[in-house]
């Protein structure tokens, strides 16, 4: 009986930390080898959302390096005092505290945690789907899915990015790194899926 008590509590505590990034976060064969429930995650999003994986990857690979924990950098006053980070976004989407609420709500997945890659990359499907709807930005045109997920809708359609080079070159390296990652993928061989995922 003890270490059956002893075991849940191993499997609870496992089940609450954060999981490493991937070994290689440019390739997405690696990516998916290692952590093949995030692969069929992905595609579960894909098959909901319309929103294809290496899209998918890609946002997550610019926006957190596939830290599932990730915070914006902190602001300091004169150079040393903290004030707080320099926005809300967190987790592997970088997704803000009101558009995950919106996501949450819209749903209905109250339990959906932002450090969750589940969760993660169904948010990310969302979105592209929001884009497409709201602004006719093609689910695989991750230039303009990126221009949209770091602007907001409402920001892309007034073209808010047209002068911040910073932000298209961004979208510019977010869409390279989604065509290798759709190239990689054709390539690679998918681990089977477990049904202890």
């Amino acid at each position: 009986m003890y270490r059956i008590l002893l075991l849940i509590i191993g499997v609870i505590t496992l089940s609450g930390c954060i999981t490493a990034p991937p070994d290689n976060i440019d390739n997405a064969c690696s990516i998916a080898k290692q952590y093949p429930k995030w692969y069929y995650d992905s595609l579960d999003s894909y098959k909901k959302w319309g929103v294809p994986i290496s899209v998918q990857w890609a946002i997550i690979r610019k926006e957190s390096s596939f830290i599932g924990d990730a915070k914006t950098p902190m602001d300091y006053v004169l150079g040393f005092i903290p004030i707080g980070r320099q926005s809300s976004a967190y987790g592997y989407a970088q997704a803000l505290d009101g558009t995950w609420a919106h996501y949450q709500k819209e749903t209905g997945r109250a339990w959906a945690s932002r450090d969750d890659f589940a969760d993660a990359v169904d948010f990310i499907g969302w979105y592209g789907e929001r884009a497409h709807r709201l602004a006719d930005v093609s689910k695989s045109n991750t230039y303009a899915l990126y221009l949209a997920y770091h602007d907001g809708i409402a920001g892309f359609i007034k073209k808010s990015y047209r002068n911040n080079q910073f932000l298209l070159n961004y979208a510019r390296q977010t869409q390279k790194v989604a065509y290798n990652y759709a190239a990689q993928l054709r390539r690679c061989n998918i681990p089977s899926r477990s049904w202890w995922w």
